[in-house]
This record gives structure tokens, sequence and C-alpha cells, in this order.
């Protein structure tokens, strides 16, 4: 306990967006509390801000109270933007203000679920490697062509600690809280959140290929992979099955019997959902959308998008998803 005693107190800001999600927030912010109270004093105070003072609504409703956005001089150690929602919602000047005026001061900045976007906007995730919830990281590559987010839980990078979001946090902690108290204290920590499986940082962010289809052919998974891999550009299904050694016909017959679907078929869902994700994460045009997904037009794109999901693009672009759970 002597130890933990010499241990400096941290400042440790969360920079909260309306319609952030709240497990992420969660998960990230009480390791800190857990921390405190094994130690029986303040290792770490953390406070809360927004772009305006007062009581910021999470995704879900619930709202958490917010001091307005720090200042020069604030005197923080670290601080962490934590959005939800999409890009549109993102769109804050005085917030990217407020990051960089930290980041200039050497504050280490986070971003949680899609938080790092925010970075990006500011300018502050050139020269680092980073990550971004996986359902953020297409609108994030089409904004911002010169950065490359990592298909990874969690990346610290120096000064810059960025995480997917839901409870992907509670792994983030855990390293930091080891490289500030040691890997025991951290321990404890985890346990007791229950936290008994402390992933690293590069594991992945979605369940594999395998558990998401349910299936387990070698070839059909590594086709699978491919063809996510590759909704820019789709390649040929002769490509395709040069790829894993089979003829086109065995091709066809893997997917007819595994997946009840064609080759074709399938390669066209996954590239039309990357789609209407990007309809609803980011500012592209239906065309930039219809080249950035592999069809020749935007009226083919949006035949094909209408034939699958019963709506126009520019009707899911409008549609307010209220069944989706981000994170």
């Amino acid at each position: 306990m002597s130890a933990l005693n010499d241990v400096p107190e941290r400042r440790i800001g969360f920079l909260l967006l309306p319609g952030f999600a709240l497990m992420s927030f969660a998960s990230a912010s009480e390791p800190f509390r857990a921390a405190n109270i094994l130690a029986n004093r303040t290792l770490f105070r953390v406070e809360t801000f927004a772009e305006e003072s007062g009581l910021v609504a999470s995704s879900g409703g619930a709202a958490v109270p917010a001091a307005a956005l720090p200042g020069p001089g604030a005197k923080l150690d670290m601080l962490f933007a934590c959005a939800g929602g999409s890009p549109a919602d993102w769109r804050r000047p005085a917030v990217h203000a407020a990051l960089r005026q930290a980041a200039s001061e050497g504050v280490a900045l986070g971003g949680i679920s899609g938080g790092p976007y925010l970075l990006a906007e500011a300018g502050l995730l050139a020269n680092r490697r980073f990550t971004i919830h996986w359902e953020h990281a297409p609108a994030l590559r089409e904004a911002f062509p010169h950065l490359h987010p990592e298909q990874a839980r969690f990346v610290i990078d120096r000064d810059r600690l960025t995480c997917g979001g839901g409870i992907a946090p509670l792994d983030m902690m855990h390293a930091l809280i080891a490289a500030r108290m040691g890997a025991g204290f951290a321990r404890r920590v985890s346990d007791w959140f229950l936290h008994t499986e402390i992933e690293p940082g590069s594991s992945p962010q979605r369940g594999s290929v395998p558990e998401r289809y349910g299936v387990h052919h070698p070839a059909l998974v590594a086709i699978l992979e491919r063809m996510e891999a590759s909704v820019e550009a789709p390649l040929s299904r002769a490509a395709m099955a040069r790829l894993v050694a089979l003829s086109p016909r065995q091709v066809d017959r893997l997917f007819a019997r595994h997946m009840g679907s064609s080759f074709l078929a399938q390669y066209r869902r996954l590239r039309l959902e990357h789609g209407r994700r990007l309809l609803r994460e980011s500012p592209l045009s239906v065309a930039e959308i219809a080249f950035a997904t592999g069809f020749s037009s935007a009226g083919h794109f949006s035949r094909s998008f209408r034939d699958l999901f019963g709506q126009r693009p520019g009707e899911a672009r409008r549609a307010v998803p209220g069944d989706i759970l981000r994170s």
C-alpha cells in the first residue's frame, strides 16, 4: 500500500458528445473508480466535459452531468472523446479546438467508439497508429484516405489511446492501469468487474468469419474474407476460385451447399451492406458510394440497393435506425 501512496494523482477527462454510448463510457471510466476504491485513495480523478455545461444524453437516454469544454491550462493528464451516432453528429469545431488545445499542452488524447473520428477531424492522428469501432471505420477511411485504422480492440501509440467501444475500454484501461500501478493491481481492478478474460489490444473487434457466417469450410472462409476485403474492387468468380485452388463450378457448389446462396448474390449483399453503412456514416454522395462499393454507376447501385433492402439509398440515408444499438 505504501507504494500506491507514492503514486501521484492523475486527472482523467471524458469529453461526451450527445448520443455517446453509455456502455462504452462506463467501461472506460469505471475501472478508474474501482482503482480508487481498491487503493483507498484517489489515484485517478475523473471529470466529464461537454460542448456546453449541463446534462449530456447518452444513446439510450440516460444523462450524465458535464462541465463546459476544458480550456487552456486545464491541467488534464488524459482526455478521452466519447462519441456514438454518426459523423454527421460530430462536426463540432469547438470540440475539435478543445482537443487541439489539449494536445498542444501535452495531454494524452483518447478516442472511444466514434471518438477517434473526432481526433482525425481535428488533425490529431497523423503519424499515429489507432483504431475505431468497426462500424465507423468505412466512413473514416473514405473521409481521411491518408489514415488507416487498425482492426484491433484498442491501440496505444505514445500519447494517443483509441479503442473500438463496447467493452473494449475495459481491456484498454487494464493496460493503462497495469502500466502505471503494476500488473497485480490491474488484475484486482479487472476482477472487481468479473473481467477474467482480458484481451490484448491486437484482438479483433468482431467475431471471425466462421462465427459470423456459421461456416467452417476453409476455402469458403478464405473467399468470404477476401470478399469483405475487396468491396471497392470486386474480384471475379474465376479469380476467387484460383485463390483457393478450386474451379468456378466448385465455388458455386460451396456457396449453394453451405450458404444457400450464390457467389454473386453473397458478394453483392456484402457490397450493398457496406454501402448502407456509408450512407448512414458518411457524407459521400450516392455516386461516390457506388464507386466505393464496386458498382459501375449510381443507377446500378441504387437499383441493386432497392432490390435488396426495399428502399432507395436516399430513403435509407434519411431514415433514423432506432433499432440499432450503437457501441
